[in-house]
């Protein structure tokens, strides 16, 4: 599949099969995750991948946005390293490319996902915090829960009308 293909045709997928994800493919995604642009190349990220099913339960209860997760094989919780981060502030956009670097590769690979937010609700930053035993300077980013699809939602369009400028507003 092209970048435009990919980026056009990626849907949230909230369904998935009970199969499990195969690790050269989690792999892939991290690989993925890792190429993604970051302010002064700071790489502030860190991976948290869950496959556990008592772990994907608890998730799913912490983030309300995310109930899919207990019957998901597989969820990825983007984080930033605060001690990483080179220009302050910029943290959150760097690990917005690399989920979005997540989302794309999934599709490419033919499995489903859904990007749901942690940051900047500090309640459910500190409970995900939490989960996995981070410390304080580890801000959890993003939950992004995977699999292989148990549902093909309808692709719509996305309209642009009224919101591109040319030079000026």
């Amino acid at each position: 599949m092209n970048t435009l293909d990919a980026i056009r045709t990626r849907q949230s997928i909230r369904k998935f099969q009970s199969a499990e994800v195969p690790r050269e493919k989690i792999d892939h995604l991290l690989k993925a995750a890792s190429c993604a642009p970051s302010a002064g190349n700071s790489q502030p990220w860190h991976f948290v991948v869950m496959t556990d099913k008592g772990v994907l339960a608890k998730a799913a209860k912490i983030n309300p946005f995310a109930d899919m997760a207990s019957g998901a094989p597989l969820a990825i919780l983007v984080c930033a390293d605060m001690k990483l981060e080179r220009f302050p502030g910029n943290w959150m956009l760097d690990c917005s490319n690399a989920a979005m670097n997540i989302l794309l590769a999934a599709h490419d690979m033919g499995l489903g996902a859904v990007w749901t937010g942690v940051y900047p609700n500090e309640e459910t930053m500190r409970a995900f915090r939490q989960l996995i035993g981070a410390p304080e300077d580890i801000a959890p980013h993003s939950f992004l829960i995977l699999g292989t699809p148990d549902e093909t939602p309808e692709a719509h369009a996305r309209h642009l009308e009224g919101r591109i400028h040319a030079d000026r507003w």
